[in-house]
């Protein structure tokens, strides 16, 4: 069980893991050994509560972790060893599920302070005038 919040949990059946090559720089245990983790889940087929299956599908495909169809996939490479990569990734699950379930801040509308509208028209004055002196002279009558 991978707990998210107090109230949540995810059973491990839910989440699959494999392990690949990991990339990059390493030598020759690097490139013998499958020591990276792919960990993917499937938010429509999870046994999450509907409001954190709906917060997290609305991100996805604007988080490059999220795909289109629902699934988040975690690649984890940081570690030499295959269980440090597996607990890092489920970790990273963890702390994006948990983020669903907090509610985003209702954004309260404010209004701008007279000093701020006085302030502005000001400037807009004061350049206008800047503008007008860079033109070439009226003709005298």
């Amino acid at each position: 069980m991978l707990a998210i919040s107090n109230t949540v949990t995810l059973p491990e059946a839910e989440i699959e893991w494999q392990a690949v090559r990991a990339q990059g720089a390493g030598g020759q245990k690097v490139n013998k050994t499958n020591s990276a983790v792919h960990l993917r889940f499937s938010i429509p087929d999870s046994s999450l509560p509907e409001i954190y299956k709906s917060r997290l599908m609305a991100r996805a495909g604007t988080d490059q972790r999220i795909t289109r169809d629902g699934t988040i996939v975690i690649k984890a490479q940081q570690y030499r060893s295959q269980d440090a990569n597996l607990e890092d990734a489920r970790q990273r699950l963890a702390t994006i599920l948990a983020a669903a379930g907090q509610a985003p801040k209702k954004r309260r509308p404010t209004r701008p302070s007279k000093t701020a509208k006085r302030k502005r028209t000001d400037d807009k004055k004061r350049r206008g005038r800047l503008k007008a002196l860079r033109g070439r002279g009226r003709p005298s009558d």
